[in-house]
């Protein structure tokens, strides 16, 4: 069977070190058109830079051959390891809340499959991802640097306590819920940086919230209700298999 990695090392690349897809080619554009038309301009996706930034992402290299025919459904599928890659509509509306900037300098914490990190690459950001599956960051890794996606360094790491050592921080995206605002991404924000999180039950009761750092402190707002699987890690939920807060043995230097 024909992986992700694989196949994305096939694909070409442009020049600017981001995937060159074109629509028609690859036996998506049809399943890519309606997702575009329909669950992302169709609903309340009006920023064209984000329309724009998903079109040029190929999903269905980001998941495994079992589930690319469905990789343009607006629905989360499972990449192993107990994770999903989000909707695409979740990861746009997310991107469109972030108000990412060319140049800026994005953490996402829980890279999955790395499907949101492309599309805040496509933006024209920086960006930092951490995961604390060691074995999803090497597949999101490899999979990413086979697409050209140069401007995107997978660390692995506890997400939750972001990564202090390179902030501040234009824009935190994070895919888990938490049971509050991690306060350490929170505190890694540039004045005026943006920090969309999932917050809520480990498993239901959830809500999408932008925190906004002023200089007096921060604005939060409830966006919209969502279902994530937990963000576990020291600023999150305890790791359900040990009763305690996941803690790293080691961080890795990043590739």
């Amino acid at each position: 069977m024909d992986s992700p990695v694989h196949r994305a090392s096939s694909v070409q690349r442009r020049d600017d070190g981001v995937v060159g897809q074109e629509p028609g080619r690859d036996g998506h554009a049809g399943a890519r058109r309606h997702m575009m038309e329909v669950d992302l301009a169709g609903r309340d996706i009006a920023d064209p830079q984000v329309l724009a930034a998903l079109e040029r992402v190929p999903r269905h290299l980001f998941v495994d051959d079992t589930h690319a025919g469905q990789a343009y459904d607006d629905r989360a599928l499972p990449i192993g390891r107990g994770q999903t890659i989000s909707q695409p509509y979740i990861v746009a509306f997310t991107a469109q809340a972030l108000s990412v900037a060319p140049g800026d300098r994005v953490l996402e914490v829980g890279t999955g499959s790395g499907y949101a990190a492309a599309v805040l690459a496509e933006l024209g950001a920086t960006v930092i991802t951490a995961e604390r599956d060691p074995s999803l960051a090497s597949t999101a890794r490899s999979r990413l640097d086979a697409l050209g996606y140069s401007r995107i360094e997978v660390i692995q790491a506890d997400g939750s306590c972001g990564c202090p050592d390179r902030a501040p921080f234009d824009a935190i995206s994070v895919a888990a819920a938490a049971p509050s605002v991690p306060e350490p991404l929170v505190a890694q924000l540039q004045v005026g940086g943006r920090l969309v999180v999932p917050v809520g039950g480990r498993r239901s009761d959830q809500h999408l919230v932008r925190v906004v750092r002023t200089g007096e402190g921060t604005e939060v707002e409830n966006l919209l209700p969502v279902a994530f699987v937990p963000l576990v890690g020291r600023a999150g939920w305890p790791d359900s298999q040990t009763g305690s807060r996941w803690s790293p043995r080691r961080r890795n230097e990043p590739q």
